[in-house]
């Protein structure tokens, strides 16, 4: 029987952090996803970071989280979008 699959929005924070991680732990099949909503950011030194530092949102943070456990994690580009309805 196949897992369950679910589809986690991944911001780099720490709620998000963990619940992928205990969805991993309880079986399911858990894909990332990550919308780039601020320009790139150099991701080493986020990394390097202690939580407290680091804020919300860290695209960076987020594909690191999903590379220790072992998940597939897409990085969505809506940055004009987010720009046009959000900012302007």
């Amino acid at each position: 029987m196949a897992r369950p699959t679910v589809l986690l929005g991944m911001s780099g924070g720490v709620d998000s952090s963990v619940a992928a991680a205990l969805l991993v732990r309880q079986g399911y099949d858990v894909h990332g996803v990550t919308l780039q909503v601020w320009e790139h950011e150099d991701e080493t030194v986020v990394v390097s970071k202690r939580w407290e530092e680091r804020g919300c949102c860290k695209v960076g943070i987020a594909r690191y989280v999903a590379q220790t456990l072992k998940i597939p994690h897409e990085v969505v580009d809506t940055r004009e979008t987010f720009r046009a309805g959000v900012i302007d």
